[in-house]
């Protein structure tokens, strides 16, 4: 048997490693693959991979072209030589950007081909690289689902209560203005980059609250809107009258996050208008607040029951808690689109943040046309 080895990270596998690797399977019978560890990626690159040793031992497996995978236990450039001595290849293939004068003099010495391949797409696929897909942004967004105002003490200090928050893949692109923490995003992004690191999701809201608000802040940003761009899943966080949460509680249920998936639509509105002050002719009292308060907890109960005709009950509650508390959230035209959406099936809704635009979140048994259905983020295992 004609063996053919090729090594590399092969970090967010992409048609080009899947046609680079056909190509090396069809110089001989069979195609073996030594992968960087993590430890050796983070050496030579100076960051982690994204996608853990074993997940890309296991994707490499999978393909069709691959007869073996194995980890590679050295370190440095010639990380797979154990790997190398043991298979004894036929065949040692490299990319233009992997070869080196080191690997063609150990092919020298052991007197095996020495293949260099061309970095060339299969047929009319783009060309790709890790490096290019590191820099695609899946940052995510943040959407409020109930008890909204409640991470701001001038609305907590009257009634502890709880906002509902999931993060949210970002399969579209959501309306700056819009109520989806589009502006704390944008200070993530400049923050981190493209996308989230690794680390404690709660510690992560922290340093990103504390980037969102530097000294001097006048106006706070919620503190809901960082955790709920860092915390996958569905969460709970209990605000007493301070701008950070006594508690963060995390739900990662697949047959939750499904259920929410499945009844939790959007109606885009537009942008709110550059001069909208929403919390002008505020009339908070501690009657308002605690309905705020109670209907989070109603929602978070429904969630976990997975019942929606409660669910859409405490969204409208919540919705009407805060309209009284800030009537300026409230936009013409409003109770007639909701009466439109009402009679298509809607049972429950609210607006996106803090109103005056964003979109109409609804709760309901099944789609509406030109609704937009959401992608909740899950937690990396």
């Amino acid at each position: 048997m004609k063996k053919v080895l090729v090594s590399g990270c092969f970090d967010l596998l992409h048609s080009g490693h899947v046609e680079f690797l056909a190509q090396a399977a069809r110089l001989g019978d069979q195609l073996f693959v030594c992968i960087g560890s993590d430890e050796t990626v983070f050496n030579l690159k100076g960051r982690p991979p994204i996608c853990h040793e074993n997940e890309r031992k296991f994707m490499l497996e999978n393909l069709r072209s691959v007869h073996e995978v194995r980890i590679s236990r050295g370190s440095g450039h010639l990380d797979f030589l154990p790997e190398f001595e043991e298979i004894l290849p036929n065949i040692l293939v490299v990319n233009e950007d992997g070869q080196s004068v080191k690997k063609a003099e150990l092919c020298k010495k052991y007197g095996i081909k020495y293949v260099v391949l061309k970095r060339e797409p299969y047929e009319n696929m783009p060309t790709r690289s890790t490096t290019d897909l590191r820099k695609v942004e899946t940052m995510p967004f943040r959407i409020d689902l109930c008890g909204g105002w409640l991470d701001q003490p001038m609305v907590s200090k009257y009634c502890p209560g709880a906002v509902i928050t999931a993060s949210l893949e970002p399969t579209i692109s959501f309306n700056n203005r819009s109520g989806m923490a589009s502006s704390t995003r944008n200070n993530a992004l400049k923050l981190w980059g493209p996308r989230l690191p690794s680390g404690d999701p709660v510690e992560l809201g922290r340093q990103l609250f504390a980037f969102d608000n530097p000294p001097g802040t006048v106006e706070i940003a919620g503190s809901q809107d960082a955790l709920g761009i860092t915390c996958p899943g569905l969460n709970r966080h209990d605000y007493a009258g301070h701008f950070w949460p006594e508690k963060t509680t995390a739900v990662h249920d697949e047959e939750v996050l499904d259920f929410l998936e499945k009844h939790l639509f959007l109606i885009p509105l537009g942008p709110r208008e550059g001069d909208y002050q929403v919390v002008n002719n505020r009339k908070i009292t501690v009657k308002k607040a605690q309905n705020l308060a109670i209907a989070a907890d109603d929602f978070w109960t429904a969630c976990l029951e997975k019942d929606v005709k409660k669910l859409g009950r405490a969204m409208s509650t919540g919705a009407k808690a805060q309209w009284a508390m800030f009537p300026n959230m409230v936009f013409p035209g409003l109770f007639d689109l909701i009466k439109k959406y009402e009679k298509l099936g809607a049972l429950g809704w609210k607006l996106s943040g803090a109103g005056g635009g964003g979109y109409l979140t609804l709760i309901a048994e099944k789609p509406f046309e030109g609704a937009i259905s959401l992608k909740i983020r899950r937690k990396s295992f």
